[in-house]
């Protein structure tokens, strides 16, 4: 598939009205921070960069639990899960493989991106530590997910290591909600909050 793309975060892209989620890589969640530095917004920013508006060709055929595409995207030509992982803003997501250590190392050696942090809390456990910390707090028991319409009335939601979680309330009367699960969200026609 190919188009125009727009960056939900560093490592997620609509393309041609299809979520797809860059394969093999997992760059830090928008709330996320490295030493102080936003390395969430950081690594959204990177990739918008690196697509710069030019058209984007994405391949592949699985999908993940959220119902996004699985899937190497390149820009003339040049590999974006590689090139995200090559300029330290996002890691090897080795719980599916090992494809891009080679990139990852030389990243972590020459302290680019994230990396400029002796030792970066890995995306996966940053999102692990905020889903627990927000399960606990949430007032639908195990339902941490805030769905909030906006002035627009597009429904967006918000998973507890979005960069707007914190800022978000609820209010059931407007028919905002909360959720257990992205998947839930998702099918009931809510979409994710855009990174920025």
């Amino acid at each position: 598939m190919s188009g125009a793309a727009k960056v939900v975060d560093g490592d997620t892209l609509v393309v041609a009205g299809t979520t797809i989620r860059l394969l093999h890589i997992d760059a830090p969640e928008s709330a996320q921070s490295c030493a102080g530095r936003p390395c969430g917004t950081d690594a959204t920013r990177h990739l918008a960069k690196l697509i710069s508006g030019q058209p984007v060709r994405c391949t592949g055929a699985a999908v993940d639990a959220y119902g996004r595409l699985l899937a190497v995207c390149d820009v003339a030509g040049q590999d974006l899960n590689r090139k995200m992982v090559l300029d330290g803003h996002a890691m090897v997501f080795r719980r599916f493989g090992d494809t891009y250590s080679a990139e990852e190392a030389d990243a972590r050696s020459a302290r680019r991106g994230l990396w400029r942090n002796d030792d970066p809390t890995p995306p996966w456990e940053f999102r692990a530590k905020r889903w627990d910390t927000s399960v606990r707090n949430a007032p639908i028991s195990g339902c941490p997910i805030k769905g909030n319409i906006n002035a627009e009335g597009t429904r967006i939601y918000h998973t507890p290591y979005s960069r707007w979680y914190d800022r978000t309330r609820i209010s059931t009367a407007r028919g905002e909600r909360w959720f257990c699960s992205e998947a839930d969200a998702l099918a009931a026609g809510w979409r994710a909050a855009y990174g920025s």
